[in-house]
């Protein structure tokens, strides 16, 4: 493969390569900087519509890419349907950012630390760099992972220990539309009818059904761990 192959052909993501973790990098310095601008920076307002414009950037980003695919590629509504968790996420973002409201966070903290930090340590991308699709999958995770950071630091939000269960409940009406939906389309969106091609953490808990069992009675520990510095930092902000 020539230089010119090599800049028009998107490369394959793998764990651990340069494509893998530039972009994690970047955001981190990104997130950062962002957070450390807002606060020290920025007014109240100021501050509410950066993360708004930050959400809307996300979000509309993921809105472009599946109108892309509808127009020019071979768009599929059994696997293609921006239904995943994450894009679903992504989508709600400008209503999140704008609204602020508690008790989504609560229940996207959990998602989004639990469930988007997984896809990043171990993407679930069909091309790499510099494809649509990579620039895609990058921003809208690592953008959530921004978002609900800003929204700890910058707007001092904390979970308690009933948003574990409220996240924990949101997430099993998520479930069971995607069981319906799946069962409509015949599609395996948020892979309840079979795990991810590419190597993810499912791939140690066994086959179907068995990893859905061992990834349902893993969530609350995983929620509970997430809560954790939450607990002890509300502990030390009252001794």
């Amino acid at each position: 493969m020539n230089l010119l192959e090599l800049l028009i052909v998107p490369l394959k993501v793998t764990i651990g390569s340069f494509q893998h973790i530039m972009p994690i990098v970047f955001a981190c310095g990104f997130t950062v900087f962002l957070i450390t601008y807002a606060k020290t920076k920025l007014t109240a307002t100021q501050q509410e519509k950066t993360i708004q414009y930050l959400g809307w950037f996300i979000s509309i980003t993921l809105i472009s890419f599946h109108i892309y695919r509808i127009g020019f590629d071979n768009y599929n509504f059994k696997t293609d349907l921006p239904l995943y968790l994450c894009s679903l996420m992504a989508l709600l973002l400008p209503i999140f950012t704008t609204k602020r409201k508690f008790w989504m966070f609560e229940i996207l903290v959990f998602w989004i630390i639990g469930g988007t930090l997984q896809a990043v340590i171990t993407p679930d991308i069909t091309t790499g760099f510099p494809s649509f699709d990579y620039f895609r999958y990058w921003i809208v995770h690592l953008g959530l992972l921004s978002v609900i950071f800003y929204f700890i630091v910058v707007f001092k939000m904390r979970p308690n220990l009933k948003s574990v269960f409220k996240s924990f409940l949101a997430l099993q009406g998520y479930v069971l539309t995607m069981v319906a939906l799946n069962y409509v389309l015949d599609a395996n969106y948020f892979y309840l009818n079979e795990k991810p091609k590419s190597a993810s953490i499912l791939d140690y808990f066994g086959e179907w059904p068995y990893y859905i069992l061992v990834v349902q009675l893993s969530v609350i520990p995983l929620f509970l761990i997430i809560y954790l510095p939450f607990y002890f930092l509300g502990k030390s902000k009252t001794t």
